[in-house]
């Protein structure tokens, strides 16, 4: 019997505690995940297909994407990085109707921050008219959906969806946070969420070194992303701030992660994309205070629910007071909820 909404994407991070969602909270029988991984890992449920990268695997993928995507009544489309899913789009158009594009970001602004070369071009000349008679564009963040209208003349209807736990912020994490905060001397300074040159880390140490002789630590998160653009990061670091600069170059646990969140006084995002979310989230949900490039799509957003952001333009080392600090939490606690996020995605999933 066929699925009446079908999802394709990657088998990652994201989706695997999104689709225990669907499982706990929905009619999962209802729903049928054909995703792709880099890995051999399979996956428990009968109706989650994971494809690994191998070529007969792939090919079979594509072929039963095409025969469900005819049969499902809604195509939750789990982002837009797949190129030769595109090609199948853009080859039958008939079926973008009933296509819902979860708009992850990256999958928007390669419009914005790609290569201008011939590679970009053709896949741009494929891109355009699939964005633009797309049926339905999911995301939190209206800026993103009118850049799309912008950029690609997108006619899709929106619809607001936090759309993963990710975007989730949990209650307790925050009383945690707030319960017990650790006192130190200085103040700790979170640069960047990763070693991608997107951070503009270089831009922002270079707005702290007025502050290099007062108490402070810099926290770079620099495990993944471009490893040599990271190399570069640490070395100016080193050189500006000596040992109150401080790389973290290993993954590191979850709870360990957010330890050191909590540990944040102050938290530069100097992105001039939409990026960092959940970073920004938790941080803003724990009261700490954010610095955030203004004009970019979710620091308008985010200005729009009532937080208390500061622009980067204006950066000063001093903390958000105690009232701003608990307006964040409270609106954080409200928005950024698992309760939320149910009730947008049953008016997707059933609407």
């Amino acid at each position: 019997m066929s699925k009446r909404v079908l999802h394709i994407g990657g088998y990652n991070k994201i989706t695997k505690p999104f689709i225990e969602l669907v499982k706990d909270g929905f009619d999962f029988e209802n729903h049928f995940f054909l995703m792709i991984c880099d890995s051999e890992e399979g996956s428990k449920f009968k109706n989650v297909k994971v494809s690994p990268r191998n070529v007969s695997s792939r090919l079979w993928y594509y072929i039963k994407a095409v025969c469900r995507m005819h049969r499902a009544k809604k195509i939750i489309l789990h982002g837009l990085f797949d190129i030769k899913l595109v090609v199948i789009l853009f080859a039958m158009p008939w079926l973008l109707k009933k296509c819902y594009w979860v708009m992850w970001g990256g999958d928007l602004y390669v419009y914005q921050i790609g290569e201008r070369n011939w590679k970009w071009k053709v896949r741009e000349f494929i891109r355009r008219p699939v964005i633009k008679n797309m049926g339905h564009l999911l995301t939190y963040i209206p800026g993103d959906v009118e850049l799309a209208r912008q950029w690609y003349d997108a006619k899709g209807k929106y619809h607001e969806c936090l759309m993963y736990l990710s975007n989730v912020i949990d209650p307790n994490i925050i009383q945690a946070a707030q319960a017990g905060l650790e006192e130190h001397t200085g103040l700790n300074i979170l640069v960047g969420n990763s070693a991608d040159p997107s951070n503009n880390h270089i831009e922002s140490l270079e707005k702290l070194l007025p502050y290099k002789e007062d108490k402070i630590k810099i926290f770079a998160p620099l495990s993944y992303g471009d490893q040599e653009h990271a190399k570069k990061v640490i070395e100016r670091g080193k050189e500006w701030f000596g040992d109150k600069f401080v790389p973290l170059t290993s993954f590191m646990a979850f709870d360990d992660y957010l330890k050191l969140l909590k540990s944040i006084d102050i938290a530069i995002f100097n992105h001039k994309r939409q990026q960092a979310m959940g970073n920004t989230i938790t941080l803003l949900g724990m009261g700490k205070t954010i610095f955030m490039r203004a004009g970019v799509s979710h620091y308008d957003f985010l200005k729009g629910l009532g937080l208390n952001l500061n622009n980067f333009t204006d950066l000063a080392l001093k903390r958000i007071d105690e009232e701003g600090s608990r307006t964040n939490s409270k609106i954080v606690n409200c928005y950024f909820s698992r309760k939320n996020l149910k009730h947008q995605l049953s008016c997707i999933f059933e609407g």
